[in-house]
């Protein structure tokens, strides 16, 4: 039996109710009470009054005297509370199966809105790949475009090879040069270390034809004057060794001139 629970008031302090039985126990008495309809919240609990007609039923019927009237009516009242017993039972019944049938219907439900809510799962991955694959399209496009668009910045084709061509032609040409320069540089080297030895040759030879000259000049000036024919003899000498020396001179002038002007070609 349920016990209420009493408030002890001290000090502005408020104790927490206390149970004969827990929770738990409660909803099984509970339970217990609407199933054989013991409770009820007006007149007396429906399972008793059917106990009492079938008592009075039964006591009337153990009795010796002549009760048949009495008996036939008990039995009528007997019955008649087992009907009105047995309907809400039939009501607690139906209202048992709708409940079970709703319970059906609602796990039904459920599981559709579940498999409603993979599906809707499965759709959202599927669009999220599609948009990831739209971007990296319309990426694609747009690097694409950038492409299409510098291309058409640039000349044509034909201008291009055709300015290739001019360009290579201007190289061949200065390649053609190149070697036409190397080759006359390479000429003029052999030229000029030709005009040196000759230089050097001749600048040899003069040197030794003036040292036989100095010494015949000498030689010449250490013998007596005996006559007037040898003072004429050796001025005729003199003559002849300054106009070979002019002539020496004359040659080393027009060999450096000629050097010059080979080193300036």
């Amino acid at each position: 039996m349920l016990v209420k629970g009493r408030k002890v008031a001290g000090r502005g302090e408020e104790m927490a109710a206390h149970y004969a039985f827990g929770p738990l126990e409660d909803d099984k008495i509970i339970k217990h009470r609407l199933l054989t309809r013991t409770t009820t919240t007006r007149g007396e609990p429906p399972l008793k009054k059917l106990q009492k007609k079938f008592i009075s039923f039964s006591l009337e019927i153990d009795k010796d005297v002549d009760n048949h009237s009495d008996c036939e009516r008990l039995y009528k009242a007997f019955l008649q509370e087992m009907t009105t017993f047995e309907l809400p039972l039939l009501k607690s019944k139906a209202i048992i199966d709708a409940n079970l049938r709703e319970k059906e219907n609602f796990d039904e439900l459920q599981e559709e809105i579940h498999r409603q809510i993979l599906r809707a799962q499965a759709d959202i991955e599927d669009l999220k790949k599609q948009l990831e694959d739209s971007k990296i399209e319309r990426q694609h496009k747009e690097e694409c475009e950038a492409i299409r668009r510098l291309i058409a910045m640039q000349p044509p084709r034909s201008e291009t090879q055709k300015t290739i061509s001019e360009l290579e032609k201007e190289i061949v040409a200065m390649e053609a040069e190149n070697i036409s320069g190397s080759r006359t540089l390479e000429l003029r080297k052999k030229q000029f270390s030709l005009l040196l030895h000759v230089v050097d040759e001749l600048q040899n030879t003069i040197e030794e034809e003036q040292k036989s000259l100095a010494e015949e000049l000498r030689s010449a000036m250490e013998e007596p004057k005996t006559s007037m024919e040898g003072m004429e003899g050796q001025k005729s000498l003199a003559e002849e060794l300054r106009d070979a020396m002019e002539e020496q001179k004359n040659n080393v002038e027009d060999a450096s001139g000629c050097s010059e002007a080979m080193a300036v070609d």
